[in-house]
């Protein structure tokens, strides 16, 4: 009895033991569980923290306006401006600035035009050379010429058009050159292509005579005053194989279509010239032959540029003053154009009767196309700043290129300045630009949207 008994209780006493191990595993599993809740939920408080403290990642960058949203000249430029600090270059006014400008003397530039070295030949009045172009909310950036050639370091810029366009071109490597005594430069030719070569960067600066873009009778570099102008308004491929390769392309056209008519070869001139197509000429409005072979230019560049690597500028019309009475009250005096003008138009706005908008809508509306097919290709608008500059062409103050009568003529220019002649209508050039001058700010415009964009 008293065995069982105790048998009884020790088994009760056993499983009792039993219970009260199990039930402290479990108070010990709770308890982990507790202890590691309260861990996790320290961790992710302070993970929370930490990325709150943390630098936000910068989003990334928006693609880039389609390319027709290129049409105007609005830089982020110093000095801000409105819309979100866009500044147009293209909008201002000429300030006189004999203490900044200008950038260079002329005697200095080793590679100057004949064609731009007004001084040279005998203008005293060298005001033109201090004004300075001031836009509307913002400042231009000063050309740097280190700067520019870091970025066209084994690159090829280069300028395709015509006289305009070579004027351009001189201005720029004089810019390059007088603020880069040290370096090694020089010239090379080759027909249509002339390169400015700087060494140590191997990069050129080049420029090839293509005054219609297209193919046409006037594209020899030096016989090409022909008064039954033709061109070859589907044609452009002859042109386009010197400058394929091009880093930097800057394109014009625009004076050489000035006429009431043009003729448009459907052959080639090689043909024409054999009389094998007596009937390939057809005579249309100039404006439409220059639609059509903007066309061709643009069709070229879409198949054929380098979207990735190939910058692309079309710059506006270069204004002429060849009218006197645009901006003389009366006008009767006679029309003496720019001779002897030394100040520029007061005022802003002013449009000369010789610049046609409808070709620079044709371009635009090129442009447009181009851009909604990915093609970038950027207007530069130096038109209505040039349009007040009657005072900085050569007027008689220029080489005379038309021999044999060049001497005499030039000879008679001068006499006729120092004279004080008011009609030298026949000599004066009111076309091309006098240099340092006013090309100088078109470069400045170029090499800001450059460094911006290589």
């Amino acid at each position: 009895m008293t065995g069982s008994a105790l048998l009884r209780k020790g088994r009760s006493t056993a499983g009792a033991g039993g219970i009260d191990s199990l039930r402290g595993h479990f108070n010990s599993f709770v308890l982990l569980l507790l202890v590691l809740f309260v861990v996790l939920a320290i961790s992710i408080t302070t993970k929370s923290g930490a990325d709150d403290n943390k630098p936000q990642a910068t989003p990334t960058a928006p693609p880039p306006p389609p390319a027709d949203a290129g049409t105007g000249d609005d830089y982020n430029g110093g000095g801000g401006g409105e819309q979100g600090g866009e500044c147009d270059m293209s909008s201002g006014r000429w300030v006189y600035d004999d203490a900044a400008y200008p950038l260079y003397k002329e005697s200095a530039c080793k590679f100057m035009s004949d064609q731009s070295s007004c001084q040279k030949f005998g203008r005293t009045d060298l005001r033109y050379q201090h004004w300075r172009w001031q836009p509307h909310g913002c400042d231009l950036p000063r050309f740097d010429a280190a700067k520019l050639l870091a970025r066209l370091r084994h690159k090829r810029l280069a300028f395709v058009g015509d006289s305009l366009n070579r004027n351009q071109w001189v201005s720029m490597v004089c810019l390059i050159d007088t603020a880069t005594p040290s370096l090694h430069k020089y010239m090379s030719g080759n027909g249509s292509l002339v390169s400015f070569k700087i060494q140590e960067y191997n990069a050129s600066v080049e420029f090839y005579w293509s005054p219609l873009l297209v193919e046409s009778n006037s594209d020899h570099p030096v016989h090409h005053r022909i008064a039954d102008r033709v061109v070859r308004a589907g044609s452009i491929a002859k042109h386009a194989r010197r400058w394929t390769n091009a880093d930097v392309l800057v394109f014009n056209s625009y004076l050489w279509w000035r006429r009431p008519a043009m003729k448009v070869l459907n052959g080639t001139f090689e043909a024409a010239a054999e009389g094998a197509h007596r009937a390939a000429y057809e005579v249309m409005d100039s404006l439409r032959a220059f639609e059509l072979s903007i066309r061709t230019w643009s069709e070229w560049l879409e198949h054929h540029v380098d979207r990735a690597r190939t910058r692309l500028f079309f710059m506006s019309m270069s204004p002429t003053h060849l009218h006197s009475d645009e901006w003389e009250a009366g006008g009767g005096g006679g029309n003496h154009r720019c001779y002897n003008e030394t100040e520029p138009i007061a005022g802003e706005g002013h449009h000369g009767v010789d610049t046609d908008p409808a070709f620079a809508r044709a371009v635009e509306a090129e442009v447009r196309r181009l851009g909604a097919r990915g093609v970038a290709v950027r207007v530069l608008n130096v038109t209505q700043l040039s349009e007040h500059r009657k005072d900085a062409h050569p007027s008689v103050h220029r080489r005379h290129w038309d021999a044999p009568a060049a001497a005499q003529a030039q000879a008679e220019a001068r006499a006729r300045a120092l004279a004080g002649a008011r009609d030298p209508s026949r000599d004066a050039d009111c076309i091309h630009w006098c240099l340092p001058g006013v090309p100088d700010v078109w470069n400045q415009m170029l090499y800001a949207h450059i460094v911006s964009s290589l």
